[in-house]
């Protein structure tokens, strides 16, 4: 039986090999990893919807078009502030990928 001391350096340590694999990028641009990894998600949604027969083949280019979109504006907002997002872009793409978001698997 482990003791809660070694428990807690369990944990401590799976926390600290959890932000081990984050990549230098992922960390200097967190607004931007958390846009992207929502869009990689999505994809991922609009594929198993797909698989399932939820939504057409034409419905998930569509999706896929607005993901793309979006991902386009992200792109150009950071362009714009040094490779960063504002908090004001991150609530407006993350606005628009609510939407998107709803629009998968009605």
């Amino acid at each position: 039986m482990m003791t809660l001391a070694a428990i807690a350096t369990v944990s401590t340590l799976l926390a600290s090999s959890a932000f081990a694999d984050e990549t230098q990028w992922q960390k200097d641009h967190p607004r931007r990893d958390q846009v992207n990894d929502r869009l990689a998600n999505q994809n991922k949604r609009i594929t198993k919807e797909v698989k399932e027969g939820e939504i057409t083949k034409a419905q998930a280019h569509n999706l896929r078009a607005n993901d793309k979109t979006i991902h386009g504006e992200e792109k150009a907002m950071a362009s714009q502030d040094h490779g960063h997002i504002t908090k004001t872009d991150q609530k407006a793409l993350n606005q628009q990928l609510n939407q998107n978001s709803q629009a998968i698997g009605k």
